[in-house]
Formats: C-alpha cells, structure tokens, sequence
C-alpha cells in the first residue's frame, strides 16, 4: 500500500521509525526490535538509511521483513555521495522486493565533502529521478523550524516547493517539540501554495543523552518544559523514560485534536516506547 493512501484519509495514523545496524552482529538485535514493533500494527514503519548507502542492504532486508509481516514500509533513500548508477541500481532492488514506498532524503554531509561532477546536490534532485523511474510514492523531510542551511524562510518554502514540483507527494517533519511550532509553518506551506499532507514527527526523550544530541544535530529548539524535565528526572532513568512518553502523547493528542492526521513516531528501535505511545493513544486512533 501507498503511504499517501495511508495518511490521506479520515482514519489517524500512527508511525513508527527504526534504523538499521551499522554492522553484521547488531542485525539480529534490530530486526528483533523491528519485529516487535510491528507486532503493534503501526498505519506503516520507516526504515532509515546511512549517507552514502551504508546501511542500505540492511534498509532494504527489514523492509522487506516488514511486508511479509503486513506492515507498509517506508524506504528512506538518500543522495549524498551517490551517483545516477548506484540510486537506479538501490531503486530497482526496492521495486523487486515489492517496496513501493521511499523517503527521498539528501543525507548529512561528511564532513570535507566535495560534490563530484554529475552528484545529486538537493533531496529534490534524488526525488525527480525517483519520479522518472517510475513506480514509487515519494515522501521528503521537512523542517517547522527552518532547515539549518537555509538562508531565510522563503528560501526553506522555495525548497519544499522543488521537492513538491519533482515528484515528493508527502512530507515528513523532522522532531519538534512545541506544537504551535508546526502549525505555524503549515499555515506558511498553505499561504505558498503548497498543499502535499505532512506528517508530524515526534521524537519521545525518553533519556539526557539525546537532549545533547538533539542540540547538537538538531535546528529544534528545545522549551523549558522539556529542559525542565530532563533537570529533574534526568539522574533516574525509568522516571525520565516515563516523562518522555508522557510528553510525546500529550504532543501527540494535541494534534490529533486539531486535525493532524499523521503522526510519526522516532521510536529509536525501542519497542517498550512505541507500545506505551499507541496504548496512551488506542481509543484516539481507533
């Protein structure tokens, strides 16, 4: 099934994300993770996938395990470092596999990089070869608070509008954490014409570690309330892990009140937060 068919209609959907190893012996562990989670019976999973390709033959074998367990997957797919070869080589992979969904990214630049001649520079160059080879539904990243290499927020709106013109059909959020944050920048996207569903993606701080490295990675802003949590709860991990899903329902709840039908959970390949969220949400999204 087609994401877009998925968070199109009436009924919500709820989400999840797992990531796959970066090496051999962690495989069994992630597909253990990924296999509970999709015991919830998620509207579909996303499966990420390194700069470069790095993890791409494990991207591609959960998604597939995925299917057979008659869950949607979501390939992520990203451009940097790649050339028109290898993506038409990973795309013909997905398409024998029987994965229809891919999420065109850019991906992080290494750190040095230089762009060879002929290399994708944009996510919505990646999307428009997706577009002609045929045969997928095209989602893309998007970010409430502005992409962090943009110059201003028309420059950022003038992005998502490639993307859109090149073939992406929905957008997914990256983590925020004030829900006006999003409304804000829906009511932008609307105000430039661009109409595609998006998905709001919620990032669960279930420990102190990730504030650090949402700080650091991350253009999201983080409110009082969540640093407030993080002082108090930060030294005992089963209250934080408590609070961080507690916070990611009440986000959650919110948006579904005010119409956001899709919601998309970074559960992080944990399980045990996943199950929490949709138990806390199982009449909302019944």
């Amino acid at each position: 099934m087609k994401i877009i068919e998925i968070i199109g209609g009436e009924r919500p959907s709820l989400s999840f994300e797992v990531f796959p190893p970066k090496t051999d012996d962690k495989f069994e562990s992630v597909m253990r993770a990924a296999t509970e989670i999709a015991a919830l019976s998620p509207s579909y999973m996303s499966v990420t996938y390194g700069a470069g390709g790095g993890t791409s033959r494990y991207t591609a074998a959960i998604c597939a395990s995925l299917s057979e367990k008659g869950v949607t997957p979501l390939a992520h797919l990203t451009c940097v470092s790649s050339d028109k070869a290898h993506i038409r080589e990973e795309l013909t992979h997905l398409r024998a596999l029987g994965i229809c969904n891919v999420l065109a990214l850019r991906g992080d630049l290494p750190q040095g990089f230089v762009a060879r001649e002929g290399a994708y520079r944009h996510a919505s160059d990646l999307m428009r070869e997706i577009a002609d080879f045929g045969g997928f539904c095209i989602g893309g990243a998007c970010y409430p608070e502005g992409h962090p290499e943009s110059a201003n927020d028309a420059a950022d709106i003038e992005g998502l509008r490639r993307k859109v013109e090149n073939g992406c059909e929905f957008l997914t959020t990256q983590m925020f954490f004030d829900n006006n944050t999003l409304y804000n920048f829906l009511f932008r996207l609307y105000r430039a014409g661009i109409r595609v569903p998006v998905v709001a993606g919620i990032m669960p701080v279930t420990n102190a570690v990730q504030i650090k490295r949402i700080a650091a990675l991350s253009s999201a802003a983080l409110p009082q309330s969540i640093v407030r949590i993080v002082d108090r709860y930060g030294d005992n991990p089963a209250a934080m892990k408590q609070a961080g899903i507690a916070f990611a329902t009440e986000q959650a709840i919110d948006l579904f009140a005010n119409g956001i039908n899709a919601v998309h959970i970074y559960s992080m390949n944990h399980p045990d937060v996943a199950a929490a969220i949709k138990a806390n949400l199982s009449e909302i999204i019944r």
